[in-house]
């Protein structure tokens, strides 16, 4: 019996240990979750100037989109310094690029801002970038191997989530229907070229349809996905409830739930591609905080329902908040790039951080309702 006893600790002790050295709780009660969501918020603000990138970037324009929604749900003021101190710093404008997709994503926090403070300096240069392109479309073919149409067309799956959501936003502030026309068509012709209907995935980008991965399956990126599955919410959230065109994003948004509660593995994480995790076997957190706020958000609204994705989100949750260091650094999240690739234990980047940040805003939304 006691021969029992210590092989039994000892095959125990390891998950053991694991547990007890994780420095936060990965549980969904609104104090966990905001005790988690200030330290990374924190960590993220005390490193920023650290990391030698222009702060308009679309890496930050993600990590900013959760950060204001994370700071309008607690009313963290330190939070709304900081992004006020970006935009006057950068008189609220856009990165060169007027057709680039990327180059708006910042759009989408300095409309909040603006949604707050209603200061018009802050929604201005945003809107005036979104109108020229929304009245000037590009006529380049919607294909990444188009010299022009790989950066003037929504022709990579990222591309939804960086520019859907600032057009979305500007319809539903200025009633002008210019603004959702633009990104309607962009989204569903996007979608014609990048959605496979069967498998309920988007490739990133039309080179990568005919790509295998080692184990045969088709080449399924995690965080292309997970751009698409966090944009949609964003989209909706800006639409009338009788909106005719919702039923569109709704459709898609369900088929993709289904198969992001399929890919996810045993401990809750998903990886940096999707239907061959084998080959890329460490966790993958962007593509992770991205799944969990849109099933959160989903749930919250009751779009989606049942055990399935009640738990996918839980153990999704617990399995994310366990990579994230004892200074609130969150790890494996794989670097800036466009395929999968491997993410270590102190691979970090800003769009990680903001996809948290909206799921942990999600989560404490849906416990409090």
């Amino acid at each position: 019996m006691e021969r029992i006893i210590i092989l039994a600790y000892f095959l125990l002790a390891p998950s053991l240990m694991l547990k007890a050295a994780q420095p936060f709780s990965g549980e969904m009660n609104p104090d966990a979750v905001r005790t988690v969501c200030n330290a990374v918020a924190t960590w993220q603000m005390d490193n920023f100037e650290k990391v030698k990138r222009n702060n308009l970037s679309w890496v930050n324009g993600a990590l900013y989109r959760g950060m204001i929604e994370w700071a309008n749900l607690e009313n963290n003021q330190e939070i709304f310094d900081f992004l006020m101190n970006i935009g006057k710093k950068n008189r609220w404008a856009m990165p060169s690029r007027v057709y680039h997709a990327d180059d708006i994503c910042v759009g989408q926090a300095f409309i909040e801002m603006y949604r707050k403070y209603k200061d018009r300096r802050m929604l201005q240069p945003v809107m005036e970038r979104a109108f020229y392109v929304a009245s000037h479309p590009s006529s380049a073919p919607m294909s990444k191997a188009d010299e022009k149409g790989k950066d003037e067309r929504w022709s990579w799956s990222d591309a939804l989530f960086m520019a859907a959501p600032v057009y979305a936003a500007l319809y539903a502030i200025t009633g002008e229907q210019i603004y959702f026309d633009y990104m309607d068509s962009e989204f569903r012709i996007s979608t014609d070229s990048l959605y496979d209907k069967k498998e309920h995935l988007y490739y990133r980008d039309c080179m990568r349809i005919p790509l295998r991965e080692p184990n045969g399956a088709k080449q399924f990126w995690g965080r292309g996905n997970g751009w698409v599955f966090a944009a949609i919410p964003l989209i909706l959230e800006n639409l009338p409830a009788d909106h005719p065109s919702r039923g569109y994003y709704i459709e898609i948004f369900c088929q993709m739930a289904e198969r992001v509660v399929d890919t996810q593995d045993r401990s809750g994480s998903w990886h940096a591609s999707l239907l061959d995790p084998a080959t890329y076997p460490d966790p993958e957190n962007s593509v992770s905080a991205f799944f969990c706020y849109g099933l959160g958000w989903g749930l919250r609204t009751g779009i989606l329902s049942g055990k399935k994705y009640e738990r996918a989100l839980e153990r999704g949750w617990e399995s994310l908040i366990s990579y994230v260091h004892a200074d609130g650094k969150l790890g494996y999240v794989q670097p800036i790039g466009n395929a999968p690739r491997k993410a270590g234990a102190d691979s970090t980047e800003a769009y990680g951080v903001g996809g948290l940040l909206l799921a942990g805003s999600e989560i404490i939304r849906l416990k409090q309702e």
